[in-house]
């Protein structure tokens, strides 16, 4: 089976996320560049899977850098931004249930626990 490219990742995100930044709201598009996050970073374990992306634009991606996806989401609130919460927390569940179906990522599943958790214990659904 052909893994899809960085870009067909990035449709796909786009098809099933919409066309705004996950961390700062802004419509990517035209001037505001559109780039594939991964919820849980590459350097963590993190498969470069559909389901672990979601769409950014370049400075929030940038930004982030290898930060938790929960702890650069409260960062994104205490600069006054929107970013979508729920959005994280569907995904991170979507990451969830691929991993249980095709198994391994022996190293991310720690790390999309502990995300996980940490969403729930802000009273967003990823548990």
């Amino acid at each position: 089976m052909r893994r899809p490219g960085r870009a067909e990742r990035l449709d796909s995100v786009l098809a099933r996320d919409g066309d705004t930044c996950v961390w700062c709201g802004r419509t990517l598009g035209g001037r505001v560049a559109a780039t594939t996050e991964h919820l849980i970073p590459k350097v963590r374990g993190g498969p470069a899977w559909v389901e672990n992306e979601v769409a950014a634009c370049r400075r929030c991606n940038g930004g982030r850098g290898h930060r938790g996806a929960v702890d650069w989401l409260e960062e994104c609130e205490r600069r006054g931004w929107d970013p979508d919460v729920a959005r994280v927390a569907r995904v991170l569940d979507l990451l969830a249930d691929a991993i249980a179906d095709r198994g391994g990522q022996r190293r991310a599943r720690p790390q999309l626990d502990a995300q996980r958790r940490r969403m729930a214990r802000r009273g967003t659904e990823a548990a």
